[in-house]
């Protein structure tokens, strides 16, 4: 999504040197998707439910995450 629209960022973070975050982000596999800090998805997921993810943050209609 972020390649499509300057509104999405993304940032890749190395867990195992970032302690702090994996604390904070309760990171417990990989990949953790956080959305806006407000919802959490762990692991792979299809596009579908990614979308869901956004929407959910954004305060829409999502569905899954």
């Amino acid at each position: 999504m972020a390649i499509e629209t300057p509104r999405v960022r993304t940032d890749i973070i190395e867990a195992t040197e970032f302690p702090d975050l994996v604390a904070r982000y309760a990171v417990r596999g990989v990949p953790r998707t956080i959305v806006d800090d407000r919802v959490a998805i762990e692991g792979a997921v299809p596009e579908p439910n990614l979308l869901d993810a956004v929407l959910q943050a954004a305060g829409g209609r999502g569905d899954s995450a």
